[in-house]
């Protein structure tokens, strides 16, 4: 016999006419989420900050003035001036560009890589689930800076290079999240039923798996920017990461901490950049890990 909740549900269903996707309910869902709409917002203008500040920005982020260093914020100079002249503004928003290739390329490096374990040690098990588990437990036993720094001492500092280490510590996280939404899905009805057509196992984890764990993924790769973006600062603050005369928000920042009393516009403002960024993209993430949910359908 059909429960009230019940006829109420199909009577929603029938009325919409076809049951709608779990992406578009997800767009609703996150649409009414106004911290994730806040955080949405940011990404988008930090995007295009990065990509318009090469027509958009007031001054050369490299040039140096020296007759005008450590100016305040003023009419000429909107977030005033480093130690070398140079306009903070400009070098903030080519600062974007820079900040948010390594955040997307290094999630993406680790999330490449730990989707593929993830899958291997979740579908297959035995064996390969044990070692593939273990060298992520060995990894997970370090701290994610420490072992960022880790790696960077050994391939030497650089762009690039901070790229790879933000990669490689980020692939525990993906494996582990992937690891066990597989081990979830893999019992369903439309898996057991490919096994049983011969599909073998690549094409399962491509066809059938990997779409199914595609949500959990996207958030997690979205928060892991976030995290990618903090960790690329911190290395360029110790020295480790962008060089100068780059304009990494890192760096920046560690070029103005002798001014925190003099100018302390020169620290202030790369490290407002770099908190707004991380919030952003924390927001949007936890939008998206909400919207995604699908015991949250109707």
């Amino acid at each position: 016999m059909a429960t009230p909740s019940t006829t109420a549900g199909t009577a929603v269903l029938m009325a919409s006419g076809r049951p709608r996707s779990l992406w578009r309910d997800a767009w609703t869902r996150l649409k009414k989420n106004k911290a994730a709409m806040f955080g949405g917002f940011v990404v988008i203008l930090l995007l295009f900050a990065g990509i318009t500040a090469p027509w958009i920005a007031p001054y050369d982020p490299i040039k140096q003035n020296l007759r005008d260093n450590l100016m305040p914020p003023s009419a000429t100079h909107w977030l005033g001036t480093d130690v070398h002249g140079r306009d903070i503004f400009s070098r903030i928003l080519y600062g974007a560009a820079i900040s948010l290739r390594i955040g997307f390329l290094g999630a993406l490096l680790g999330g490449a890589i730990g989707v593929v374990l993830g899958l291997i040690s979740g579908y297959y098990g035995g064996l390969a689930d044990m070692l593939i588990m273990r060298l992520v437990d060995i990894q997970l036993a370090f701290p994610g800076l420490l072992l960022a720094i880790a790696i960077i001492a050994v391939i030497g500092p650089g762009l690039e290079n901070v790229i790879i280490a933000v990669g490689i510590f980020s692939v525990p996280t993906f494996t582990r999240v992937v690891r066990g939404s597989v081990l979830s899905v893999k019992q369903q009805d439309f898996v057991m039923a490919a096994r049983t057509v011969g599909a073998t196992g690549p094409r399962i984890m491509r066809v059938h798996l990997f779409p199914n764990i595609l949500a959990p993924v996207l958030v997690l790769l979205t928060m892991r920017v976030a995290t990618a973006i903090l960790t690329a600062a911190s290395l360029s603050f110790l020295g480790l990461g962008a060089q100068p005369p780059i304009p990494e928000w890192g760096a920046m920042l560690s070029d103005g901490r002798d001014y925190l009393v003099l100018a302390p516009h020169v620290a202030t403002f790369p490290g407002l950049a770099i908190l707004l960024a991380v919030l952003g993209f924390n927001l949007l993430g936890d939008g998206l890990r909400d919207a995604l949910d699908p015991r949250l359908r109707i």
